[in-house]
């Protein structure tokens, strides 16, 4: 997959700032309707139905990026499961909210924090992310932060929760897997190969898993 396939999710991309809100009550409805996260004019797009960051050209500099927007993003996917295990009744929902937190926190703080500061211990403490032509590593800015990890508004624990959070869930695993299978193709480093393989095997399951339960709970 090249650069320019990968999505920008909400528009994160360092060359635009713009991100629109994402718990606004249309995001929150598409979300009952299996749609996911929709496109709302303001840079982020969808090929197929996975979303993800555009992590820039096979430099120097890729893995801090892989890096940073990885590690966003996991933490967005922390904290819907962790919401998750509050407000689903479901056994199903509850166990896999628990597998996620435990695989993400692991990749997170024991493999992705550790290599930074081992590979690019002169970086700045603040994520960065591709500019453009020229420009390898720029700051993101806060809100360009918030739209990595892809956090959304799941309502409150009603009939429809489980079904709003499999969507956020599935369109945030989706990401996660385009950026692994970049990182796939770009990577030098064996440790970020073998991360890369790993989460994108294990999300895809994770995926199929969530659209099985959507289809036998919501006929969805």
């Amino acid at each position: 997959m090249t650069g320019g396939l990968l999505a920008t999710v909400f528009g994160v991309s360092a060359k635009d700032g713009k991100t629109p809100g994402t718990t606004n009550a249309h995001a929150k409805q598409n979300m009952q309707h299996g749609g996911g996260m929709m496109n709302h004019g303001s840079g982020m797009m969808n090929h197929g139905s996975g979303m993800a960051m555009d992590l820039g050209p096979a430099d120097a500099n890729y893995d801090l990026r892989f890096i940073d927007a990885m590690r966003l993003h996991h933490r967005g996917a922390i904290a819907m499961a962790k919401e998750a295990q509050q407000k689903s009744k479901r056994p199903e929902i509850k166990s896999l909210a628990r597998n996620i937190i435990i695989a993400q926190n692991r990749e997170e703080n024991e493999l992705l924090r550790k290599w930074r500061q081992q590979w690019y211990p002169q970086a700045s403490q603040e994520p960065v992310a591709y500019g453009g032509e020229g420009k390898p590593v720029v700051p993101m800015t806060k809100q360009q932060q918030q739209s990595m990890s892809m956090m959304m508004d799941l309502g409150t624990a009603d009939a429809q929760f489980d079904l709003r959070f499999m969507n956020a869930m599935i369109a945030h695993h989706e990401g996660a897997v385009m950026m692994a299978q970049d990182a796939l193709q770009k990577s030098k480093r064996p440790e970020i190969k073998q991360l890369a393989n790993e989460i994108a095997t294990s999300q895809q399951k994770e995926i199929a898993q969530m659209k099985q339960w959507r289809k036998a709970w919501y006929k969805q």
